[in-house]
């Protein structure tokens, strides 16, 4: 009875329990400074160990902060969009009594995608554990929280383990509706009804938020760089410094076209959305087997355009992935760049890198290398363009032109010359990657 009421008693004669300064502690890669996109708590919220604290962003990932104790929250140091530095604290925590030795070390999470896969599986017999951040994102997107597994401490259910969950579904973040349904819209028939219109991927994806339009107050506003951008800056600084060499081509891509409408069904059938990047991607994963001085191991990055600017994500050893195996690791990178998940380990580590500037527009770019890789390239949109066929005839060919830039003081013209046409051959014909698939 007398452990009953010390509780009370402490309140009452003034005693708390020890408020810890929760600091934002090293994460790696000389980040000293971070940027606050989204706080998961608010002052008097009670969190638990794991709990989601925080999500910020530094000049290279977004990651998310856990807590590593039971408590409430007392305060919060930074507002949204303000800049948090290693070594000083994020939030005070008021500490449950018996909760251990005090350390003032904080947690750190990268998506769960770098963690061992897991498989589906039903959790029963036990209450699903997940904050309320985690359990909107999966109302929102119509999840049962029992089908997804956690990989957070004692089965906790983290948001990367919802992203990991949808990306592994449809390759997208999508509405709740059957899979057969889920596929690029046809040209609309003349009097189909609404209800069984398909829904399109690309439209299904959680649009940004709505951009307030700008009030003109004739006085000039400096905006300090932050997150992504920084990172941006420092790259092509280094960048330029490198003698950028230039090579252009185009490649009728024809029969890849008609290849590509003829395994897209079934790639659908298995959960998989299939683009041409995978194709390009594995055509330029064969052609640097040959050409090894453009790349040693094959890390490809896709530039990609995503709210929080010019990501390159990177499908790490394309030489040892299908073509399908490809597409789902591009399906899941797209759901995390759409959603500002791109953790470190998806960002890091880049060797060779495409850019599909096609898929916004333009035929011919410029591309800037990436330090300290040697090579990029970047490719148009496909056209439908008239062409003469080996019977001297004028047909209509898919053409896509493409832009290369290498480092000329490693690479020179000939090299790049010869790499882009094993490329080119490749995408062509694209039977005879057949013969070099390993």
């Amino acid at each position: 009875m007398l452990f009953c009421l010390l509780p009370g008693i402490f309140s009452l004669l003034g005693l708390h329990r020890p408020i810890v300064q929760f600091k934002l502690s090293d994460i790696g890669e000389g980040i000293m400074e971070v940027t606050v996109k989204e706080w998961y708590v608010k002052e008097g919220d009670k969190v638990s160990q794991f709990d989601s604290i925080c999500e910020v962003q530094s000049d290279k990932a977004s990651v998310t902060i856990t807590s590593r104790y039971d408590g409430v929250i007392k305060k919060l140091y930074y507002d949204v969009d303000a800049t948090a530095f290693v070594g000083k604290p994020l939030v005070d925590i008021e500490t449950e009594s018996g909760s251990g030795e005090i350390s003032e070390e904080d947690v750190v999470e990268t998506p769960a995608m770098a963690q061992e896969e897991h498989t589906h599986q039903e959790i029963k017999g036990h209450k699903t554990q997940a904050t309320p951040a985690v359990r909107r994102l999966a109302i929102e997107n119509n999840i049962k929280l029992s089908e997804v597994v956690g990989t957070g401490k004692d089965g906790r259910i983290l948001k990367e383990d919802i992203l990991n969950f949808l990306a592994k579904q449809t390759g997208a973040i999508l509405p709740p509706t059957p899979f057969q349904e889920i596929q690029t819209p046809p040209p609309a028939p003349a009097a189909a009804p609404a209800a069984a219109k398909p829904v399109s991927t690309k439209a299904a994806v959680k649009p940004p938020p709505a951009t307030p339009k700008p009030v003109f107050t004739g006085k000039d506003v400096t905006e300090p760089l932050k997150g992504f951008q920084k990172a941006m800056v420092k790259t092509m600084t280094v960048a330029l410094k490198i003698p950028h060499f230039g090579y252009c081509d185009e490649v009728d891509l024809s029969r890849l076209v008609a290849l590509r409408s003829e395994l897209k069904p079934l790639a659908e059938s298995r959960g998989v959305r299939l683009s041409y990047m995978p194709f390009f991607i594995k055509a330029a994963s064969l052609g640097l087997h040959h050409f090894p001085i453009l790349n040693a191991s094959h890390n490809i990055g896709l530039a990609m355009d995503t709210s929080q600017g010019l990501l390159v994500p990177n499908v790490k050893n394309v030489q040892l992935l299908s073509v399908l195996e490809i597409a789902l690791e591009l399906n899941r990178l797209q759901v995390l760049g759409a959603s500002g998940q791109l953790g470190t380990a998806d960002l890091m580590g880049g060797t060779f890198t495409l850019s599909n500037i096609g898929s916004i527009g333009g035929t011919y770019a410029k591309p800037v290398i990436l330090p300290p890789e040697v090579a990029i390239g970047a490719l148009g949109k496909i056209q439908v363009l008239p062409r003469f066929d080996a019977a001297g005839q004028v047909v209509p060919a898919h053409i896509m032109k493409v832009s290369w830039s290498a480092d000329h003081r490693i690479i020179d013209g000939a090299t790049m010359c010869r790499f882009s046409n094993l490329w080119r051959e490749y995408l062509e014909n694209p039977a005879s990657m057949v013969l070099d698939l390993k």
